[in-house]
């Protein structure tokens, strides 16, 4: 049987546990064991999703003059969740600092999945082909998958 998921229901995936692990995360207080192990488990997400995202969708849309601006946007939003993981890592857990730091980033995280689902999707779905969007997803899954075991 052949896997007949789309590049966009892939990210959608991923988008949903960005999600959960930034309303858990978000919803710690102080150093404690769980807010370490969810900004962990959030820090892998985001950076396996980024990696993968950007080569297997960001990159081929910038094959068509339509979608360069649309990818280079999200390319530099990506850096600039990268920046506020930065410092959040920088950021001892106990700071009084650490949440409004958290919700910051959450914040930037909730913007860009918005825009990608709302904007990006539908300029990708009438650039893409159909063999395009399912090809990519696999593609995109084998990446995502081997940044995060190389992130454990």
């Amino acid at each position: 049987m052949t896997d007949t998921t789309t590049i966009f229901e892939a990210l959608r995936e991923s988008h949903e546990r960005q999600r959960a692990l930034y309303d858990a995360l978000t919803d710690t207080s102080g150093d404690t064991p769980e807010r370490r192990d969810l900004f962990e488990q959030l820090k892998k997400e985001l950076a396996a999703h980024a990696q993968a995202e950007d080569r297997h969708f960001y990159v081929p849309l910038m094959a068509h003059d339509a979608g360069i601006d649309l990818s280079r946007h999200a390319i530099s939003e990506h850096h600039q969740i990268d920046e506020l993981v930065e410092s959040l890592e920088e950021t001892e857990p106990s700071s009084p600092a650490w949440l409004p730091l958290a919700k910051k980033l959450a914040e930037k995280v909730e913007h860009h999945l918005k825009e990608e689902e709302h904007r990006f999707f539908q300029m990708a779905g009438k650039l893409l082909t159909e063999k395009q969007k399912t090809a990519l997803a696999a593609d995109y899954r084998a990446d995502y998958e081997d940044a995060k075991a190389a992130t454990t």
